[in-house]
Protein backbone atom coordinates (compact mmCIF):
# COMPACT_ATOMS: atom_id res chain seq x y z
CA UNK A 1 0.00 0.00 0.00
CA UNK A 2 1.86 3.52 -0.96
CA UNK A 3 2.11 6.00 1.63
CA UNK A 4 -0.35 8.34 -0.10
CA UNK A 5 -2.98 5.61 0.04
CA UNK A 6 -2.07 4.87 3.83
CA UNK A 7 -3.18 8.12 4.35
CA UNK A 8 -5.86 8.13 2.50
CA UNK A 9 -7.34 5.70 4.64
CA UNK A 10 -6.92 7.10 7.76
CA UNK A 11 -8.61 10.32 6.75
CA UNK A 12 -11.25 8.05 5.22
CA UNK A 13 -11.80 6.44 8.94
CA UNK A 14 -11.26 10.07 10.59
CA UNK A 15 -13.93 11.09 8.35
CA UNK A 16 -16.32 8.28 9.45
CA UNK A 17 -15.47 8.23 12.78
CA UNK A 18 -16.88 12.56 12.56
CA UNK A 19 -19.69 11.20 10.68
CA UNK A 20 -20.97 8.41 13.28
CA UNK A 21 -20.53 10.68 15.88
CA UNK A 22 -22.12 12.95 14.74
CA UNK A 23 -25.43 11.23 14.24
CA UNK A 24 -25.38 9.56 17.75
CA UNK A 25 -25.56 13.29 18.18
CA UNK A 26 -28.26 14.58 15.99
CA UNK A 27 -31.95 13.02 14.91
CA UNK A 28 -33.42 13.74 11.50
CA UNK A 29 -37.07 15.52 11.97
CA UNK A 30 -40.11 15.79 9.91
CA UNK A 31 -39.12 19.20 8.56
CA UNK A 32 -36.18 17.43 7.22
CA UNK A 33 -33.88 19.69 9.66
CA UNK A 34 -31.21 18.11 12.32
CA UNK A 35 -31.13 18.71 15.78
CA UNK A 36 -28.96 17.56 18.61
CA UNK A 37 -30.68 14.49 20.71
CA UNK A 38 -28.09 15.46 23.71
CA UNK A 39 -29.12 18.56 24.28
CA UNK A 40 -30.25 19.38 27.81
CA UNK A 41 -29.98 21.94 30.22
CA UNK A 42 -27.47 21.89 32.67
CA UNK A 43 -28.15 22.47 36.71
CA UNK A 44 -26.37 26.42 36.65
CA UNK A 45 -28.33 27.30 33.62
CA UNK A 46 -31.43 25.84 35.49
CA UNK A 47 -30.45 27.73 39.06
CA UNK A 48 -29.82 31.12 36.73
CA UNK A 49 -33.29 30.82 35.01
CA UNK A 50 -35.09 30.54 38.51
CA UNK A 51 -32.93 32.95 40.23
CA UNK A 52 -33.58 35.93 37.46
CA UNK A 53 -37.31 34.52 37.23
CA UNK A 54 -37.64 35.13 40.98
CA UNK A 55 -35.61 38.42 40.45
CA UNK A 56 -37.73 39.62 38.14
CA UNK A 57 -41.22 39.07 40.25
CA UNK A 58 -39.48 41.22 42.90
CA UNK A 59 -38.90 44.22 40.85
CA UNK A 60 -42.59 44.05 39.02
CA UNK A 61 -43.95 43.73 42.89
CA UNK A 62 -45.77 40.37 41.65
CA UNK A 63 -47.45 38.07 44.10
CA UNK A 64 -45.19 35.28 45.84
CA UNK A 65 -43.39 33.30 42.74
CA UNK A 66 -42.76 29.88 42.28
CA UNK A 67 -40.62 28.73 39.37
CA UNK A 68 -39.67 24.63 38.17
CA UNK A 69 -37.05 24.41 35.43
CA UNK A 70 -37.72 21.09 33.74
CA UNK A 71 -34.58 19.07 31.63
CA UNK A 72 -35.86 18.16 27.94
CA UNK A 73 -36.84 14.38 29.42
CA UNK A 74 -39.78 16.17 31.66
CA UNK A 75 -37.03 15.53 35.06
CA UNK A 76 -37.31 18.42 37.57
CA UNK A 77 -33.80 20.38 37.66
CA UNK A 78 -33.92 23.08 40.01
CA UNK A 79 -37.53 24.86 41.42
CA UNK A 80 -37.77 27.41 43.81
CA UNK A 81 -40.65 28.89 45.84
CA UNK A 82 -40.84 32.18 47.44
CA UNK A 83 -42.02 32.34 51.10
CA UNK A 84 -45.59 32.97 51.17
CA UNK A 85 -46.17 30.93 47.95
CA UNK A 86 -49.11 28.09 48.74
CA UNK A 87 -49.06 24.73 48.95
CA UNK A 88 -49.99 23.98 44.72
CA UNK A 89 -47.71 26.43 43.29
CA UNK A 90 -45.13 24.05 42.88
CA UNK A 91 -47.10 21.21 41.24
CA UNK A 92 -48.82 24.61 38.92
CA UNK A 93 -45.20 25.80 38.05
CA UNK A 94 -43.81 22.12 37.41
CA UNK A 95 -47.16 21.39 35.01
CA UNK A 96 -46.58 24.21 32.85
CA UNK A 97 -43.01 23.76 32.14
CA UNK A 98 -44.32 19.87 31.54
CA UNK A 99 -47.40 20.95 29.17
CA UNK A 100 -45.16 22.88 27.16
CA UNK A 101 -42.46 20.09 27.07
CA UNK A 102 -45.27 17.79 26.12
CA UNK A 103 -47.09 19.46 23.25
CA UNK A 104 -43.94 20.43 21.76
CA UNK A 105 -44.75 24.55 22.27
CA UNK A 106 -45.69 27.27 24.94
CA UNK A 107 -48.44 27.01 26.79
CA UNK A 108 -49.20 30.42 25.55
CA UNK A 109 -50.38 28.46 22.50
CA UNK A 110 -51.98 25.75 24.46
CA UNK A 111 -54.70 28.04 25.58
CA UNK A 112 -56.37 29.34 22.34
CA UNK A 113 -56.08 25.83 21.31
CA UNK A 114 -57.95 24.46 24.22
CA UNK A 115 -60.64 27.27 23.82
CA UNK A 116 -60.80 25.92 20.26
CA UNK A 117 -61.02 22.01 21.01
CA UNK A 118 -62.08 21.84 24.51
CA UNK A 119 -63.03 17.84 24.29
CA UNK A 120 -59.77 17.31 23.23
CA UNK A 121 -58.25 19.21 25.87
CA UNK A 122 -60.56 17.48 28.34
CA UNK A 123 -59.17 14.08 27.42
CA UNK A 124 -55.66 15.32 26.88
CA UNK A 125 -55.51 16.26 30.77
CA UNK A 126 -56.79 12.61 31.30
CA UNK A 127 -53.99 11.14 29.40
CA UNK A 128 -51.33 13.26 31.06
CA UNK A 129 -53.35 12.73 34.53
CA UNK A 130 -53.83 16.12 34.39
CA UNK A 131 -50.70 17.48 34.12
CA UNK A 132 -51.69 19.61 31.43
CA UNK A 133 -51.83 23.18 31.87
CA UNK A 134 -53.39 25.22 28.87
CA UNK A 135 -52.19 28.84 30.72
CA UNK A 136 -49.75 30.87 30.02
CA UNK A 137 -46.53 30.49 31.82
CA UNK A 138 -45.26 27.34 30.42
CA UNK A 139 -42.00 28.24 28.09
CA UNK A 140 -39.50 26.22 26.67
CA UNK A 141 -36.35 26.73 26.74
CA UNK A 142 -33.94 26.62 23.47
CA UNK A 143 -30.17 26.63 23.11
CA UNK A 144 -28.50 28.96 20.66
CA UNK A 145 -29.03 26.18 17.88
CA UNK A 146 -32.45 26.54 18.77
CA UNK A 147 -32.41 22.77 19.80
CA UNK A 148 -35.02 22.30 23.15
CA UNK A 149 -32.93 21.69 26.24
CA UNK A 150 -35.84 22.33 28.88
CA UNK A 151 -38.70 24.47 29.96
CA UNK A 152 -39.61 26.68 32.84
CA UNK A 153 -43.20 26.90 34.15
CA UNK A 154 -44.30 29.58 37.06
CA UNK A 155 -47.14 29.92 39.41
CA UNK A 156 -48.02 32.74 41.91
CA UNK A 157 -49.72 35.93 40.21
CA UNK A 158 -52.04 36.36 37.16
CA UNK A 159 -50.76 33.87 33.93
CA UNK A 160 -49.42 36.46 31.75
CA UNK A 161 -46.84 38.06 34.78
CA UNK A 162 -45.84 34.73 35.80
CA UNK A 163 -44.56 34.01 31.59
CA UNK A 164 -42.92 37.39 32.08
CA UNK A 165 -41.08 36.45 34.95
CA UNK A 166 -39.70 32.89 33.34
CA UNK A 167 -39.14 34.65 30.09
CA UNK A 168 -36.95 37.42 32.17
CA UNK A 169 -35.17 34.28 33.72
CA UNK A 170 -34.52 32.24 30.76
CA UNK A 171 -32.82 35.64 29.45
CA UNK A 172 -30.65 36.13 32.14
CA UNK A 173 -29.05 32.71 31.24
CA UNK A 174 -27.98 33.51 28.30
CA UNK A 175 -30.43 30.93 26.76
CA UNK A 176 -33.81 31.48 24.17
CA UNK A 177 -37.70 31.68 25.53
CA UNK A 178 -40.29 30.80 23.63
CA UNK A 179 -43.61 31.32 24.94
CA UNK A 180 -45.35 30.23 21.99
CA UNK A 181 -47.67 32.81 20.63
CA UNK A 182 -51.84 33.15 20.48
CA UNK A 183 -53.29 31.15 17.23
Amino acid sequence: MSKWSVSRLAEDRQGLATAVARSARTGTFRDGGERRRDAMITLDQASRIVDGALADARTNNFAPMTVAVLDARGCVVALKMEDGSSLLRPRIASGKAWSALGMGFGTRNLQSRADELPAFFGALADLADGRVLPVPGGVLIRDRDGSIVGACGASGDVADNDEACVVAGIQTAGLAADPGTPQ
